[in-house]
C-alpha cells in the first residue's frame, strides 16, 4: 500500500478517506487497487496485441474509422503543435488509429500511447481511455490523477463515441507529452475532444443509413447529436444515442420502424385524407405549381387532380 512512494501515499490516503463517493477519479483509483489489484508503482508499459489480434480489432471498427478520418485530421491539426497525439481506441480500450508528430513519437511509444496497446482500467488503472469506457462519458485524467505512477507525466482527455445503434463503440483521446500543459488548457482540449467525438458520431450515423433522410430531433441542443434516419415511407429506421435518450427509444429501431410524425409530433399523418393531401402538395411543389405536370407525376388525369384539389381544399397557386 502506501509509505514507500509519495504518489502511492496520496492514492491510498484518498481511497481510505472515502472520497470515492464524491470523486470519479478516486472511485477509479479504488477500482484499480481493490478490484483489479494493480500495483501503483508498476513500471512496465501497457500490454500490446499481437499483429493478428490488432488486424482483427481494426477490422471490427473499420466503418467507424472511415467516418472518423477527416475529424481525426482536423483534431490533430488543432492540437498536434502543442505536443499532443490523437488516438481512437475501440470499446476494449485498444487504440486502432493514431495521429502524432514524429518528433514526439519516441516519448509516446515509450509511454505506450500507441496503436495496439491495451488502455482499459483493468490493465492500466485510472486513465482517460479506460475510465471513459467505464463511465461512458467524457473524461480528463491530468498528470497525478492517473493511478499508475509511471503515467503521472501525462495529461489525457477522452470522449466516448457511440455507434449508429446507440451503443458505445469507441473512445477518442488526446494525450499530451508536454510538461507545461496546464489543467486549464487541458480543459479546453477536453471540450474540443468531446465536440469532435459528436461529429464522428453524426458522420458514422449518416454513413450507416445512406438511403435514408437524416433528421435532427426538434427541441434538442445541436451538440447532443439527436438524429433520426427516415426512409422513403417516412418511417424512422434508425436513431442516434441522443435521439434514443430524448425520445425514449430502445432496441432495434429498423426491426420495428415507427412513423416520423408520431415520434416528432408533426400532426395527423395517419388519415387517408391527410396522406393524400401531403402527396398532392409534394407533387405540386416538385412541379412548381403546374397542375398537368403534377398529375402526370401522380399517375392520374388532370381532371382527377382538379377534383382532388377542390375536395382537399388545396390552392394550386400556392
Amino acid at each position: 500500500m502506501g509509505g514507500a512512494h509519495p504518489h502511492a501515499d496520496r492514492v491510498f490516503a484518498a481511497i481510505s478517506s472515502g472520497e470515492a463517493a464524491h470523486s470519479a477519479i478516486v472511485a477509479s483509483w479504488s477500482r484499480s487497487a481493490q478490484l483489479f489489484k494493480l500495483d501503483v508503482t508498476r513500471s512496465r508499459a501497457p500490454e500490446r496485441l499481437d499483429p493478428a489480434e490488432f488486424r482483427a480489432a481494426r477490422a471490427r471498427i473499420e466503418p467507424l474509422l472511415h467516418a472518423a478520418a477527416a475529424s481525426l485530421d482536423d483534431l490533430f491539426a488543432a492540437v498536434g503543435g502543442v505536443g499532443c497525439c490523437v488516438l481512437l481506441a475501440d470499446r476494449n480500450g485498444v487504440p486502432v488509429e493514431r495521429r502524432g508528430r514524429s518528433a514526439d513519437d519516441a516519448v509516446f511509444s515509450e509511454w505506450g500511447l500507441w496503436t495496439g496497446t491495451r488502455w482499459c482500467e483493468k490493465t492500466m488503472g485510472t486513465n482517460a481511455i479506460g475510465t471513459c469506457l467505464t463511465l461512458g462519458r467524457p473524461t480528463k485524467v491530468h498528470r497525478d490523477q492517473h493511478f499508475l505512477a509511471r503515467n503521472t507525466a501525462m495529461s489525457c482527455m477522452s470522449a466516448p463515441i457511440h455507434g449508429a445503434d446507440g451503443n458505445l463503440a469507441a473512445v477518442l483521446d488526446v494525450s499530451s507529452a508536454r510538461a507545461d500543459l496546464t489543467e486549464a488548457f487541458a480543459d479546453l482540449i477536453a471540450q474540443t475532444v468531446a465536440q469532435t467525438a459528436r461529429r464522428i458520431e453524426a458522420e458514422t450515423f449518416r454513413l450507416a443509413f445512406p438511403a435514408a433522410r437524416i433528421v435532427m430531433v426538434p427541441g434538442v441542443e445541436r451538440s447532443a447529436g439527436a438524429l433520426l434516419a427516415v426512409d422513403a415511407h417516412d418511417l424512422v429506421v434508425g436513431a442516434s444515442r441522443g435521439a434514443r435518450r430524448f425520445l425514449g427509444l430502445t432496441g432495434d429501431i429498423a426491426a420495428s420502424p415507427r412513423p416520423a410524425s408520431d415520434l416528432l409530433g408533426l400532426g395527423d399523418a395517419e388519415s387517408l385524407d391527410g396522406a393524400e393531401r401531403a402527396a398532392v402538395v409534394r407533387a405540386l411543389a416538385r412541379a412548381g405549381g403546374n397542375v398537368s405536370a403534377a398529375a402526370r407525376a401522380l399517375g392520374i388525369s388532370r381532371a382527377t387532380l382538379h377534383r382532388k384539389l377542390v375536395r382537399l381544399r388545396i390552392d394550386a397557386a400556392h
